[in-house]
């Protein structure tokens, strides 16, 4: 039953629209919307409209989208479980601090410096109830002060539980593979040892790197361990690492490891490590440079045989074994009519740059006006061959006694071209102890490494769910900040996992722009004594965006009609 009912504050009488109904028997307020003062009653009976005199439009979908997320994981409980109850002066709990900063990271990712300014723009302080004071950049940092890294590694264990159980997820088949990321850390900076100059994968040789090695699921391509390690190590040198931690993991996640199957590059490749492997008992699938096996490069593509058309369009694959790595294990060699082409495209570009570059030195020597020794063109021609391959196909000869009458001769044989092609070129050589498996399982498999690529390649969008801006200088909260950094990916991955179980495919970018043009508009009204109104209410959507609002269950969040 609905009623107006009057309130005194102060001396002036404000009504409300009451609804009361019974709820377990008894009458209870089910809901009160406020009506204004007498005046304002009279006016809207009168059919007087208040417009408002002011609006303000805030971000909500996507924000929305990913607290949801993180609430089905459970991560703000997990983390504060990990590390204790929060400190008595603290004004929001260490699990709070790391997930409002895994949510900047994926929606619009900032420094903690500029994030209160970011969070004045959405909708988010309706459901998280932290005041703006504590959102300081150095209310950040003391939570982040608490994790060490045993923290780190019990949380993302305790994690990958929670989704393993929430969202079911199929661990048979992982992937693993590793990069790095270019950070802006001084190098006269002693406090942080896991930034380190090496071989930079953004080609910025110039910075500190701090590397991931991670493993994901090809099931949604959600990570389910990660490692972070010094940018100035070789990938291959974690492997081992990363395998014993992922193996312990996966004992507590299932009694038997006998179906997992881990999928790896030969960038991992050593005795050492594959001996490491082969001890685990896990399944593998990996691969290997066909260059280093001349004897199943020289199998005739006429023994090779079609591989399922409906999937492979035009793969031939032939089924042996190889000795490699200290074993002997089945190999498959693969011939992929698209993987040539774009081989023999990319050759005839590096071959036709080599050659302006050796016709260039040719003229500059036959001018006369070289002043480098023998050693030093000699050096130079080896460094326009050094391309692979190039070396092959192209033949120098230098003549000369000394810098003005060197001369350059080259030429460029069709039939190493034509050999270098039937030999190598679309094939790969793939490694596994999987031998049960069909064809197009091993090969579906290994091309599962393009889920964790794509996963590396979001991390390093400065745009949404990126690595970057990271303003840390210390070890332990560079570590915290990758943690999160893979966590905002992990939420991020399991929204785009949702949306296509539900037939909503789209990439992640394309998913969180849907979303965060679902906008919340706040109308703010003339005021009539006090503090002004406020309405809000949410901004029109499309089709798709209504169908992620529902598939995520983002009404929870939706300002009250």
């Amino acid at each position: 039953m609905a009623s107006i009912i009057g309130k005194k504050i102060k001396g002036q009488t404000y009504y409300y629209l009451r609804e009361v109904a019974r709820v377990g028997g008894k009458p209870k307020i089910v809901s009160q919307r406020y009506l204004g003062k007498a005046e304002d009653v009279a006016a809207a009976m009168d059919g007087a409209t208040v417009l408002p005199e002011r609006t303000r439009h805030i971000k909500f979908g996507a924000l929305a989208a990913v607290w949801r997320m993180l609430e089905r994981l459970d991560a703000i409980a997990v983390i504060d479980d990990v590390v204790g109850p929060r400190r008595s002066d603290a004004a929001a709990s260490v699990g709070t601090y790391i997930a409002l900063a895994c949510a900047n990271r994926v929606v619009a990712p900032c420094s903690k410096l500029a994030f209160t300014d970011w969070w004045a723009t959405t909708a988010g302080d309706r459901w998280v109830k932290v005041p703006t004071a504590a959102l300081d950049h150095r209310r950040f940092w003391d939570a982040m002060h608490t994790l060490s890294t045993q923290d780190l590694r019990r949380i993302e264990t305790r994690l990958a539980q929670q989704m393993v159980a929430t969202f079911d997820l199929d661990l048979s088949a992982l992937v693993l593979d590793m990069t790095n990321f270019a950070t802006f850390i001084h190098s006269a900076n002693p406090r942080a040892p896991i930034a380190q100059r090496g071989k930079a994968k953004q080609k910025r040789t110039d910075l500190r790197l701090v590397a991931l090695a991670l493993v994901i699921t090809r099931d949604g391509g959600v990570p389910v361990v990660s490692h972070a390690y010094a940018g100035n190590r070789p990938d291959v040198t974690q492997f081992s690492a990363v395998i014993d931690e992922l193996t312990a993991r996966y004992r507590q996640l299932t009694h038997s490891i006998d179906d997992l199957t881990v999928v790896y590059d030969a960038g991992q490749n050593s005795e050492d490590n594959h001996a490491d492997m082969e001890a685990t008992g896990l399944g593998f699938v990996g691969s290997l440079p066909p260059s280093n096996h001349p004897d199943l490069l020289a199998v005739p593509l006429e023994e090779f045989s079609l591989v399922d058309p409906d999937r492979f369009d035009g793969l031939t694959a032939h089924d042996t074994t190889v000795t490699a790595l200290g074993v002997t294990r089945r190999a498959v060699i693969t011939h992929s009519p698209t993987f040539h082409t774009a081989q023999a495209r990319g050759f005839d570009q590096t071959l036709a740059k080599a050659r302006r570059q050796l016709g260039e030195l040719q003229a500059r020597l036959a001018r006369g006006k070289s002043r480098k020794p023998r050693a030093g063109v000699e050096a130079e021609i080896a460094k326009i061959l050094r391309p692979r391959w190039v070396n092959r196909v192209i033949t120098t000869t230098l003549t000369g006694e000394d810098p003005t009458t060197f001369r350059l001769t080259w030429r460029t044989n069709t039939r190493a071209r034509t050999r270098l092609e039937t030999e190598l070129f679309g094939k790969r050589i793939l490694f596994t102890n999987r031998t049960d498996w069909p064809l197009a399982d091993v090969i579906t498999a290994y091309r599962s490494q393009a889920d964790v690529e794509a996963g590396f390649r979001q991390m390093k969008d400065p745009h949404v769910v990126s690595f970057s801006p990271m303003h840390h200088w210390t070890d332990q909260k560079i570590r915290v900040h990758v943690f999160y950094c893979v966590l905002a990916l992990t939420t991020a991955h399991l929204l785009r996992r949702e949306a296509a179980n539900a037939g909503i495919t789209m990439s992640v970018r394309e998913l969180l722009t849907t979303l965060d043009r679902i906008e919340e508009t706040v109308l703010i009204y003339p005021s009539t004594g006090g503090r002004p109104k406020a309405r809000r209410t949410l901004t029109e959507m499309t089709p798709t965006a209504q169908r992620l609002y529902d598939l995520y269950d983002l009404d929870r969040y939706a300002p009250p009609g």
